[in-house]
């Protein structure tokens, strides 16, 4: 009986048009916008590495200034100074370690039809590469010998090297990036789930966008006096990396990758111990406690999915609240003109039962219309919001289980704005339609 329902409800789609594709195209405005901000919420809120986050960990100490301090302040900010990044590199804690900060500066093409232009990059060592599983178009990281001479080699993220020399391997090459000429060893790939990595490993792209090369941590350091300014800096509190550079501050962020998950406790007595011997040298001020963060405890620290995320999303489902209350205005009255049909099925012996089902499975048949309709609005919309920056390109993708909610949204949503104008219509009395037709 319910595929005899169904069926006669995609019939019934032809009575009253007009009034039907209104209802389709309500509902499918409503899913899709709801559906397009619940993916993108969905994927920034996720996981981005699964398979390895709680062995992923930042460390933290304090370097805050001890004025104005009190026990149980929370921490100065969330980043390293040079020193300590320098120390925890030579450490040789954990699988692999990195330090990273953000660089930006002039490209200077060899090309001339190209002129001289801006990117943005990361800092960092060559662990990183494996550590995030950067994938590679062309080369390779540097080597660990490149890393420990500081030398001036750089990883080109695939938009900037097609931008510069097209489809062709650009490895062996040299290119001025901030007025020093860097031999270029590899391009890095379209990396995915890059969006959250922008915003976890401190990703200096305009806009959060991706990061467009990369170089190594101890070359931009020896580079740092000539370029300072184009890195995230804050106010100078590293007497001893002031003097070493003659820079006003660098402030850098650091991971290490543990071997196993429960490895975590070794870090964090390390770097208690470490922090303890900082404080006895006077380097450390404050006795604030050290933390030790995994990915997504990093994240919610970062708020990488802010409230403003999370009002858009309640924004969204308020949209869909109105779009509803629109599709029970309009089934109201496709069906209150059905009263006669109605009572002529009721004095033939189908009870109001029969009628409810009948009636609200046409409802789920136009909400599943709405669900195709909303699916394809909702494909255009990520597609269109792909188009403003690469990292929304690549958050912006539904996977199966949006896939499936968008079609359970959009009956479930029918089906709701349907329960009224259904039991409306199993009021109708037989006999007074009998009477009047």
């Amino acid at each position: 009986m319910l595929q005899y329902y169904f069926l006669l409800g995609v019939r019934n789609l032809r009575r009253n048009p007009a009034l039907t594709a209104l209802m389709v195209l309500i509902l499918a405005v409503g899913v899709a916008a709801s559906i397009s901000t619940l993916t993108i919420l969905h994927v920034m809120s996720g996981n981005p590495i699964p398979h390895k986050s709680e062995r992923l960990l930042v460390p933290m100490v304090d370097n805050g200034p001890a004025e104005g301090y009190a026990p149980g302040d929370e921490r100065h900010d969330d980043q390293l100074s040079y020193r300590d990044a320098a120390n925890f590199l030579a450490s040789k804690v954990g699988d692999r370690r990195t330090a990273i900060f953000g660089v930006g500066g002039t490209v200077e093409p060899v090309r001339k039809d190209m002129h001289v232009f801006n990117a943005s990059g990361l800092a960092n060592s060559r662990d990183f590469f494996t550590m995030f599983e950067v994938p590679f178009l062309h080369g390779q990281p540097w080597s660990e010998k490149d890393d420990a001479a500081g030398a001036d080699v750089v990883v080109l993220s695939r938009k900037l090297a097609e931008k510069l020399y097209g489809d062709s391997s650009p490895v062996g090459q040299r290119v001025m990036l901030m007025g020093f000429p860097y031999q270029i060893v590899g391009v890095a790939d379209a990396w995915n789930p890059a969006p959250r990595y922008h915003r976890i490993i401190g990703g200096s792209g305009a806009f959060g966008e991706a990061d467009e090369f990369f170089l190594p941590f101890s070359s931009a350091i020896r580079h740092e006096a000539s370029f300072n300014g184009s890195m995230n800096c804050s106010q100078a509190r590293d007497p001893g990396f002031q003097a070493l550079l003659g820079s006003e501050c660098t402030w850098i962020q650091f991971w290490f990758e543990m071997h196993e998950a429960s490895d975590r406790a070794d870090l964090q007595n390390y770097l208690d111990a470490y922090a303890a011997e900082q404080r006895k040298l006077g380097r450390l001020k404050r006795a604030a406690p050290n933390v030790v963060y995994n990915v997504m405890e990093w994240l919610e620290q970062l708020k990488v999915v802010g409230n403003d995320s999370r009002i858009s999303a309640w924004l969204a489902f308020g949209f869909l609240i109105l779009c509803l209350v629109n599709t029970i205005g309009l089934l109201l009255a496709k069906f209150s003109v059905r009263a006669a049909e109605v009572g002529i099925r009721r004095a033939l012996g189908a009870s109001r039962r029969e009628i409810f089902q009948q009636f609200l499975t046409e409802s789920a048949v136009i909400g599943l219309a709405g669900g195709v309709l909303g699916l394809l609005f909702a494909l255009g919309a990520l597609a269109l919001i792909g188009h403003i920056s690469d990292e929304l390109q690549v958050v912006a993708r539904m996977d199966w289980p949006m896939l499936f909610t968008t079609f359970a949204m959009a009956v479930a949503a029918a089906v709701l704005a349907g329960l009224l104008p259904t039991w409306r219509a199993c009021q109708v009395t037989p006999a007074m339609q009998l009477k009047s037709q």
